[in-house]
């Protein structure tokens, strides 16, 4: 069992309005086995595992208004403090840390520029068990039209320092937390899409053929946001779940699919 450092990415799950399809769906996209939580107050939720080991969660949302979505769990020591940090860098606190259960301790914000996360003190559930593997969450990247405010705001909260790389086309910054790079960001261009669009965070998960993955996907009932192709990060995809759930596949082996140092 793996203990994530804090101020790294530690965990993902989904909020989707139909448990079932999603636990239809992942299993046969990924190899997933799926154990439902035994507790009336768990609402369902369930934790996804690859050749035994724990990878990903799917729970109901958290209100009638809320789109699927694949969130990023950044682990910390003291959920509390990084609230008072949060606030204090011009985030805000959608959900103030509460225990959820005996697993850990957890909340959730939104950066200035309206990116949400998660974070995940441990208790009894340390995160992820299996990282960077096929099959497993390998990357998390936020997107946002306001770099220097998400770098002002991620180094006060968790640490992280950014280090500019060159992406053709592109801005794109590393997150290095102590000696490793932890995750990225993406400045979209003007002529993108995704440009002018509120922030988000992206979860990534490893898969040994993208283009396969991406094909079986569809035939699932997913669809295809950007097709497979070759990018500094490695060979990806973006795709969304029967419900509307966004996430992306990189080609383990290739590019970051793995953090890199």
């Amino acid at each position: 069992m793996s203990t994530v450092a804090a101020g790294t990415p530690c965990w993902t799950d989904l909020a989707t309005p139909d448990l079932e399809a999603a636990r239809r769906f992942y299993p046969e996209l990924f190899g997933w086995t799926g154990r439902i939580a035994p507790e009336p107050e768990a609402a369902g939720y369930t934790t996804f595992r690859k050749d035994g080991r724990a990878v990903a969660g799917a729970g109901p949302p958290a209100g009638p208004d809320q789109v699927p979505v694949w969130s990023t769990y950044v682990a910390t020591d003291d959920a509390d403090l990084v609230t008072v940090r949060v606030e204090a860098a011009g985030g805000q606190v959608l959900v103030t840390p509460f225990d959820v259960l005996d697993a850990g301790r957890m909340a959730v914000f939104a950066d200035p520029a309206g990116a949400v996360f998660s974070v995940w003190q441990p208790m009894r559930m340390p995160g992820a068990e299996l990282l960077d593997a096929p099959g497993a969450m390998c990357w998390n990247e936020l997107v946002s039209p306001d770099p220097e405010g998400a770098k002002a705001f991620y180094e006060l909260v968790f640490g992280w320092h950014p280090e500019d790389r060159p992406v053709t086309g592109y801005d794109h910054t590393g997150w290095r937390c102590g000696a490793r790079i932890v995750a990225g960001m993406l400045t979209p261009p003007g002529d993108d899409p995704a440009a002018g669009r509120p922030a988000y965070w992206s979860v990534f998960f490893a898969v040994a053929d993208v283009d396969a993955a991406a094909a079986r996907a569809t035939t699932l009932g997913g669809t295809v946001g950007t097709p497979p192709g070759d990018t500094p990060l490695g060979r990806l995809t973006t795709l969304h779940d029967p419900q509307g759930a966004r996430f992306s596949l990189l080609q383990a082996g290739t590019g970051r699919a793995g953090r890199p140092s």
